[in-house]
This record gives C-alpha cells, sequence and structure tokens, in this order.
C-alpha cells in the first residue's frame, strides 16, 4: 500500500537528489526509505526494486537535461549551436553529478526507444547536418560527442585536470573549437 504524500515522481525526484549528494551507484532503496522516512517496504510501493529506481533517475535525468539542451540550442547552427549544446552538458554534469551519471545508465531498449535520450540524438543529427554530415558520419559523430562531453566532465568531476594549468575553462574551449574544425573536416569515405 502506497504511503500517503508520497509518489512514484516524488520517490524518482528524491532518488535524484540523493544521486547528487552521493553518486549514483550509491542510491539504494533502502538509503532512500530513510532519507524519506518510511520503511523500505512503503518504498516499494512505488518503485519494484533498485533497478526500477535507477532506470526512473535516469529517465528523469535524459528528460530534464533534453529540455534544458533544447531551450539551449534553439534557433541556433553550426559552431554556436554546437557550443551551447556542449555547455548545457558540462553545466548540466557540474551541478548534478549523481543525475548526468544516471543518464548514462543503460535502458531497456523499449525503454531507451520512448525515452529523451531519443531527442538528444535529434538535437545532435540536427547539429550535425549543419556541418554537412549524412549516415553513417552522423552516428559516428553523436558517438564522438557524447564521448568528449562525457570524458572531460567526467574528469573534470574528479579534480583530473585541478592540478595543472591551463584551467578546465581554457582547455574545454579549446576542445570545442577544435571539434568545430573537426567537424567542418569530418573524413567521408564510401
Amino acid at each position: 500500500m502506497a504511503r500517503a504524500g508520497l509518489s512514484t515522481e516524488r520517490v524518482i525526484q528524491a532518488g535524484a537528489e540523493m544521486a547528487d549528494e552521493i553518486g549514483f551507484e550509491q542510491v539504494t532503496p533502502t538509503k532512500l526509505a530513510k532519507r524519506c522516512g518510511v520503511k523500505t517496504a512503503s518504498l516499494y510501493s512505488h518503485v519494484k526494486n533498485a533497478h526500477e529506481l535507477k532506470t526512473g533517475i535516469a529517465l528523469l535525468a535524459l528528460a530534464e537535461l533534453a529540455e534544458l539542451a533544447a531551450g539551449a540550442v534553439a534557433g541556433l547552427a553550426g559552431k554556436d549551436a554546437l557550443i551551447s549544446l556542449a555547455n548545457v552538458h558540462r553545466d548540466y554534469a557540474l551541478a548534478h553529478p549523481g543525475r548526468f551519471a544516471a543518464a548514462r545508465f543503460r535502458l531497456a531498449p523499449e525503454q531507451a526507444a520512448t525515452s529523451a535520450g531519443v531527442r538528444h540524438a535529434e538535437m545532435m543529427r540536427a547539429i550535425l547536418r549543419g556541418y554537412d554530415l549524412a549516415e553513417p558520419h552522423q552516428t559516428h559523430a553523436v558517438r564522438l560527442l557524447g564521448s568528449v562531453f562525457s570524458g572531460f566532465v567526467g574528469l573534470e568531476a574528479a579534480g583530473g585536470f585541478s592540478h595543472s594549468t591551463p584551467g578546465s575553462q581554457e582547455s574545454w574551449s579549446e576542445i570545442l573549437d577544435a571539434l568545430d574544425v573537426l567537424l567542418r573536416a569530418w573524413p567521408r569515405r564510401k
């Protein structure tokens, strides 16, 4: 039986907040139930298990990030759109590290197909069409951009750039400039 005041949405939101505080991998139904002031069994009225909880957090994170990205790239093209999209990912990762990690959680194919992850791919592909990239080059470029965004912010969040100069912002700007050049000169093998 569901506890009054709790809903699946509130449980997922509380899980996302906890993920940002302690790390996505550390979020468990038991820890979340304690945070919500309920018994673990009460939490299971809203999510079946830890996997469903993590899936919910992942779907929430993807939706939040897609909404931010859509607003940031609206009306932009080329390098401006690329930089805006990249900055949204970096800013979200720094503000919500647990949720950003959750956005990379492996979803079941049917969940992935209906998630906001589809919007992310569509936005990236729209930006890449501005660089005159068609398939299969778009897919390769989408993977490159995702790897750069996730890799850089992961290393930055872990303190990987704090021990040397120049600062991470300078590196980020130069990397985005280099990505723009690379995308304009993308090799088009047949």
